[in-house]
C-alpha cells in the first residue's frame, strides 16, 4: 500500500525510505493530506460560532467524524466523545476528573508496562492525595501478571478508585486481554473504574468499547494516520455528565453570570476553545481509510510481518529480542538489544542506511527498568510496511554487527 503515502517516494540522503517507527507515529496517505488542504483551501473557518455557508460547512463536518468515531470503537453515543490533543492529555483529563473525587483510603492501580503518559499522572496524583498506588508487574513472558496481582492484592483491589491500564504495549507489543481484565477486577470491585490506553491498539485491532466494558478509552489520531494534535477520549455518558470541566472558557458554557456559570452539554462541556479542526478533519479521513483497507486485514498483515520478523531475528547471533512469543497476543512492534552495542548506536547506522527505528526507553522507563536495561532499539510495523522492509531491517542489524566487529 506504499503507493498511497507520498513520502514513500521521497529518496532519503539518496536512499530508500525504510519507515519502522510508527509506534512513535504513523505517515500519512494522501487522502488525508488531501482533506486537511481541502479545508484549508475551501471551508477554513471556525466552528459553532458563524452562520455563514463555510462555517456551517466546517462545523457539520466535525460532528460527522465525532459520529465516525463513535462507530469506529462502537460508543453508545456520539457525545461520549471528547477531542483532545492526544492520548497524554485524554489520561491526563481522566486523573483530573478522578482528583475530585478520590478519597485518601482509595487506590489508583496501573502496571509496570505502562507508558509514562499512563504511569506519571496517576503516580503524582497518588502523591498528591496520599492514595495507594499498586503497580502491577508483568511475568517472564511480558504478560501482564494479573493472576498473581489479583491474589496478592485483591484487598486493595477492593478499595482502588481507578485502574489505568494498556491495551497494547508499545515496547513489548504485548496486547493484554482488555476485556477479561476489566470482567476480573470489576468482580471484585463493581465501583472501580477503568482506563484503557488504546494508543497502539486502535490503530492496529478492532475496538469495540461496550464489550470491552471499560469505563474510559484514549487513543491519538496521529498513530492512525491522522494529523498530528488530535486526540479521543472516550467516556460513559454518566460518568462524564457528573464529573467537573477540566478547562474553562469558550463553547464549553450554557450562561454566564457575574456570580456563577453553567456548563454546555457533553460533548461540549471538555471541549474549551478552538479545537484543531484541520486535525478532526484529517481523523475523519484516516478512519473512512482504515475502514476501506479493513481492521481485521491490518491486524492479520501486523501478525505476518511480525512472525516473518521474527523468524529471521532469532537466526541472528547475539540478539535478544523482548517481548511475547505468542503472535496471537503481540502487536507490530519488536524491541531489541544486540550484545556489545548501545540502542543508539543500532538506531544511528540504521538511519544512515534509510531505516527508521527508535532508540531508548521509549517513554517506559519502569518497564525497561523491569526487564534489567537502560533502553532498547524498536521497530514497529504497520499497513506499509511488507517483506522487503523487513529484509532491509535484516541487512541493517547485520551491518550494525559488522561495524562494530561483532561478525
Amino acid at each position: 500500500m506504499k503507493k498511497d503515502f507520498p513520502i514513500f517516494k521521497n529518496k532519503i540522503n539518496g536512499k530508500k525510505l525504510i519507515y519502522l517507527d510508527s509506534a512513535a507515529t504513523s505517515q500519512k496517505p494522501q487522502v488525508v493530506i488531501d482533506a486537511i488542504l481541502e479545508f484549508y483551501k475551501t471551508y477554513n473557518a471556525n466552528v459553532k460560532r458563524g452562520l455563514y455557508p463555510i462555517a456551517e460547512k466546517a462545523t457539520e463536518k466535525i460532528g460527522k467524524v465525532r459520529q465516525e468515531v463513535a462507530k469506529f470503537i462502537n460508543a453508545i453515543n456520539p457525545e461520549e466523545i471528547i477531542f483532545v490533543r492526544n492520548t497524554t492529555e485524554a489520561i491526563n483529563l481522566v486523573a483530573y476528573l478522578v482528583s475530585h473525587n478520590i478519597k485518601r483510603e482509595e487506590g489508583i492501580i496501573t502496571s509496570t508496562m505502562e507508558h509514562h503518559s499512563n504511569f506519571v499522572p496517576w503516580q503524582q496524583l497518588a502523591l498528591k492525595k496520599n492514595a495507594d498506588f499498586l503497580v502491577l508487574d508483568i511475568d517472564e513472558n511480558g504478560f501482564l501478571d494479573l493472576d498473581s496481582g489479583i491474589k496478592n492484592y485483591e484487598l486493595r483491589i477492593k478499595s482502588a478508585k481507578i485502574f489505568a491500564v494498556a491495551h497494547v504495549s508499545n515496547v513489548l507489543g504485548t496486547i493484554n486481554p482488555i476485556k477479561d481484565i476489566i470482567k476480573k477486577v470489576k468482580e471484585i470491585n463493581p465501583n472501580i473504574l477503568v482506563l484503557v490506553d488504546a494508543a497502539q491498539s486502535v490503530p492496529h485491532l478492532k475496538v469495540d468499547v461496550q464489550d470491552l466494558g471499560c469505563d474510559f478509552l484514549a487513543f491519538s489520531g496521529h498513530k492512525m494516520m491522522a494529523g498530528t494534535g488530535i486526540g479521543v477520549l472516550y467516556g460513559k455518558k454518566h460518568l462524564l455528565n457528573n464529573m467537573q470541566p477540566f478547562m474553562f472558557g469558550g463553547e464549553m458554557i450554557r450562561e454566564v453570570n457575574i456570580e456563577n456559570t453553567t456548563f454546555a452539554d457533553l460533548p461540549h462541556k471538555y471541549e474549551a476553545g478552538t479545537p484543531d479542526i484541520a486535525g478532526i478533519v484529517s481523523l475523519g479521513a484516516a478512519i473512512e481509510y482504515l475502514n476501506s483497507t479493513g481492521i481485521e486485514n491490518i491486524q492479520k498483515h501486523d501478525n505476518r510481518l511480525i512472525k516473518y520478523a521474527l523468524q529471521k531475528m532469532e537466526k541472528i547471533e547475539g540478539i535478544n529480542i523482548y517481548g511475547p512469543r505468542d503472535l496471537d497476543r503481540r502487536s507490530g512492534v519488536i524491541s531489541f538489544n544486540i550484545n556489545g552495542v548501545h540502542p543508539h548506536d543500532i538506531a544511528q547506522v540504521l538511519g544512515n542506511m534509510g531505516i527508521c527505528i527508535r532508540a531508548g526507553h521509549h517513554c517506559a522507563m519502569p518497564l525497561h527498568k523491569r526487564l534489567g536495561i537502560p533502553a532498547s532499539a524498536r521497530a514497529s510495523f504497520y499497513l506499509y510496511n511488507d517483506e522487503e522492509d523487513v529484509d532491509y531491517l535484516i541487512k541493517g542489524i547485520k551491518e550494525v554487527k559488522n561495524i562494530f566487529s561483532l561478525i
